[in-house]
Parts: C-alpha cells; structure tokens; sequence
C-alpha cells in the first residue's frame, strides 16, 4: 500500500514532465493553467495513476513489437529489402495513424512487396532488430515477478519469433500475422483467421487471453492507433502508450499513460515485487 501511495504520487507529476509529454510542447501545455486547463491535467493526472495501479499488480503485459519492442517497423524494413520500401512506408504510417483500415493495408502492403520465405530469412540475415533501449530490462522485470509477457502485432511471426526468443518470451505468447507460401515457398498470402490480420485484432487477442487465463489486470504497450484500440470492456485495462520511436499526436492525447522510455515502468514493476 505505501509502494501504491508514492506511485500515486508520482503520477501527479507525470503529466507535467516534458520526459512523459509529446514532444515539443504545444503552446497549450507551456501556458499558465487556466481553471479548464487544471481541470484538464487533474484528470490527466488520475488517468496516469490508475494506469501505474494496473501495472504495478498486472496479470499479464501485452507489448506491440514494432517501434515498441523494436526500433523499426518490421514490415517497412522488409519491403526496403524487396524493393518496395517507399509506397510501404506511406501506408504503414497510415494504418499506425488510423486513417486506413489495418487489414486494408495488411493486404495492399503484402502485395506490393511479394516476399517469399528465402527473402524474409534474407532479410533478417542482414537486418537484425534492435530492441528499443530499457525494453529488456523492463520484460525481465515482469517476469522476475511472475506476470505473463506477451507480444502482439500486426507483423509477421517469421520476424517476431527471433525477438521473442531473444527476450525469453515463449513462442506461444506470440499473437501475430502468418504469411503463406506455396512448396516452392512464394508468397501466396497471408493467414486472414490471425487475430490481428484485421483492425480491432488486438482488443480481440487481449480479450482472448483474458478468456483464457482469467487474468484480472492486464496492460498494453505500443506506439500505434491499433495499440490504443486494446483498451475497453473485456479488454486491456490499462494503455500506456510509448514515444521513444515516434510520436504519433493521437497516442500521445489518448493513451492513459505517455512515456518516451520504459524506465518508469520498470521502476513501479520493480518496487510492485518486493
């Protein structure tokens, strides 16, 4: 209870850091409070607190992976190494943005890039990806105290599993997309009965482990509009959106918690053990 007090505490502050605001600073946040705009960071400020309480006796944490776990966008990296690196990335910004259905942009992005399976091994040969910086020391935390780490993305197994392993999470707490090849092993298409092969996937993964395993406080992690989508009823029951990759204004205005680094998470999984 006193760890839940100071975390509390700390929450006030949160908000009014420029280490836990978008970056830069809208002219708003700079100015003096008015009454609207105290009323507006108490709540602010309450929405963060009650995102630390979940976190600090969470069940499980579900992670998005790319620009969260991992540095880059995935599938961005992977039509660079195709050939179709520009037109790509413009439609993954446009799904991570939410002005583009997910499934949408799923299919368009595959079809330009045709990846068969020697190019995604290729490109992982001489691409590997790099964790985001405190991300490993965060998923260790989590599990030194027994709460279930998860990874949940709109990418690709074949690139994700590798990270997984990497962190120590089991292959099995992988939700993601699956891409098909045929014998010869080019692509022919992707697995649309994935959980996240279309939007609102992730709410729907998140309410599916629940299902499951009966947990009772479970938090997500990630950068994007489809992160966002995995809190609500039977869902996620805290969003702690993350910056250090990028900004997107959205996440930053409407996730529960903001942060640009996962120390602070770390620091309330760590006092939350002992």
């Amino acid at each position: 209870m006193a760890f839940l007090t100071r975390a509390l505490a700390f929450s006030r502050v949160v908000p009014f850091a420029a280490h836990h605001l978008p970056r830069p600073m809208s002219a708003m946040a700079a100015a003096p409070f008015s009454s609207s705009g105290a009323a507006l960071a108490e709540e602010r400020g309450q929405a963060v607190a009650a995102a630390q309480a979940v976190l600090a006796k969470a069940n499980a944490v579900c992670f998005d992976v790319d620009s969260t776990v991992i540095t880059e966008e995935g599938i961005d990296v992977l039509a660079e190494h195709c050939g179709a690196g520009a037109k790509v990335a413009e439609m993954t910004a446009s799904a991570m943005g939410g002005s583009m259905k997910f499934e949408d942009a799923l299919a368009a992005r595959l079809e330009l890039i045709q990846p068969s399976r020697h190019d995604v091994a290729a490109c992982l040969a001489v691409h590997p990806f790099a964790l985001s910086p405190g991300l490993e020391g965060l998923v260790q935390a989590l599990q030194a105290r027994g709460t279930a780490v998860y990874l949940v993305s709109g990418g690709f197994r074949l690139m994700i599993d590798p990270v997984a392993t990497r962190l120590g999470v089991p292959l099995e707490n992988v939700y993601a997309n699956t891409i098909l090849f045929d014998d010869a092993g080019n692509y022919a298409g992707f697995d649309a009965a994935e959980f996240t092969s279309r939007d609102g996937g992730k709410p729907r993964t998140v309410a599916h482990l629940k299902a499951a395993h009966g947990y009772s406080h479970v938090v997500m992690v990630g950068d994007g509009a489809t992160d966002m989508q995995a809190k609500g009823p039977g869902a996620a029951d805290a969003f702690v959106g993350f910056g250090g990759v990028v900004v997107r204004s959205a996440v930053a205005a409407g996730a529960d918690w903001f942060v640009h680094d996962f120390e602070a998470m770390t620091a309330i999984v760590q006092q939350g053990s002992k």
